[in-house]
């Protein structure tokens, strides 16, 4: 009873654990883009059941752990651009773009190889510069609300000691703690669940410097290390048909206001690790689980908007930028990983970072083109194979005059 019970309580832990370490990432980088409470609400509303529906059907049909997630850099990226040219449904439109590109992504092998031929430092260094402004936050927080950021980051730093894995939603549950208590009132927000709907728009900036980060993003920095963690604990992930399927149910959710679904990075050992099931055949029942418990999670869409309404905005902040700093070191290690790509992986994150807008287009557009740009520039050529030495002879009057007097002296 307890080996049927272990996958599905593992199912149970990495919903959990999803959901609650980063859906105030979602929820702040719907909100910069320009959706209002009831779109942001809706949008992660459609990212749980979305997510969900997408670990049911890839788990089922290929009976392997494959765990499905929001992209929390992708919001995080929605944070860093901010409102752009044409505000909520141009963000919508942006949205759809990234799934037919990640549809694309699946269909199209070339185009999948077109991504992965971005340079790893440049492309680390732009997630880093995605994830550091908000990673900052729990800072500012600690200077601006000491009250309550507090015992957030203290709470943060023991469970990251003791129990690593909870330290973020146990900051978050401290954090609901300290806004119950210091709130005067109820929020103004109906909590049932619903969708709102918006017919997208596209815009030139909002396609370039928000849709095309995010499918890059999405396909850098969670799809290709979801599949690496996969492969490490020995499963060989079927990307074209994941890709496909996570797609499709972007594409659908975009008017929702979901941003991108793609395969879990940060919780896919969860699923797919000892701990879900000694025996790796029976560890994808703990995937579907956690996509049945992702989708019920996102019942609750309206009532964790709600309590992100109530608190001070660098307090939400805090708790993801908390819940990213692990991301950022990774980011920041691979990005200057290499000695020869470093100077342009440090251009890139500081470009980035900068959070600059250009003819309308963001600064993780920029700090892509800027390190790739670096990298052309300054490119180290190989140095030249010296010549191939000749065979050692002994010094005569021949050789000493010289290959073509030699041979005329040899024809004498």
């Amino acid at each position: 009873m307890a080996g049927r019970l272990q996958p599905v309580l593992a199912g149970v832990v990495t919903a959990l654990v999803g959901f609650a370490s980063s859906f105030t990432v979602v929820l702040a980088g719907l909100r910069a883009v320009g959706a209002d409470p009831a779109q942001a609400a809706s949008g992660l509303l459609t990212l749980c059941v979305a997510s969900g529906a997408c670990a049911v059907w890839l788990g089922l049909r290929h009976r392997l752990p494959l765990a499905i997630a929001w992209s929390t850099p992708g919001a995080a990226l929605l944070v860093a651009t901010g409102p752009v040219p044409g505000g909520w449904p141009a963000a919508v439109g942006a949205f759809l773009l990234t799934g037919l590109l990640i549809i694309a992504a699946g269909l199209i092998p070339a185009l999948g190889r077109a991504v992965a031929a971005i340079p790893a430092p440049v492309a680390s260094a732009m997630l880093a510069g995605v994830l550091l402004p908000l990673c900052t936050a729990p800072v500012r927080a600690l200077v601006e609300v000491p009250r309550l950021a507090g015992p957030v980051v203290l709470v943060w730093l023991l469970l990251h000691r003791f129990a690593r894995r909870w330290a973020v939603p146990g900051a978050l549950a401290v954090a609901v703690v300290a806004i119950a208590l210091t709130t005067s009132g109820p929020a103004r927000l109906d909590v049932a669940p619903v969708v709102t709907l918006t017919a997208p728009t596209w815009t030139l900036p909002a396609v370039v410097g928000l849709a095309l980060p995010l499918f890059l993003v999405t396909m850098a920095a969670q799809n290709v290390p979801g599949t690496a963690v996969l492969a490490g604990y020995g499963y060989r992930a079927p990307l074209g048909s994941a890709l496909r399927v996570t797609g499709l149910a972007t594409t659908l959710g975009a008017s929702a206001g979901g941003h991108a679904v793609n395969l879990a990075a940060i919780t896919a050992a969860l699923a797919a690790g000892p701990d879900a099931h000694p025996d790796p055949d029976r560890r994808w029942i703990a995937s579907v689980t956690a996509g049945i418990g992702m989708a019920l999670l996102g019942l609750g869409a309206g009532v964790a908007t709600a309590l992100v309404l109530l608190s001070p905005p660098v307090l939400v902040e805090a708790v993801a930028g908390l819940a990213l700093l692990a991301a950022l070191a990774g980011a920041v290690s691979a990005a200057v990983a290499q000695p020869d790509t470093r100077e342009a992986a440090v251009v890139t994150l500081v470009v980035t970072a900068s959070g600059v807008s250009l003819l309308g287009i963001g600064g993780a557009f920029w700090g892509l083109v800027a390190g790739c740009l670096m990298l052309l520039l300054f490119r180290r050529r190989p140095p030249a194979a010296p010549p191939a030495a000749a065979p050692p002879v002994e010094p005569d009057s021949r050789t000493a005059l010289g290959p073509d007097l030699a041979a005329a002296h040899r024809q004498g």
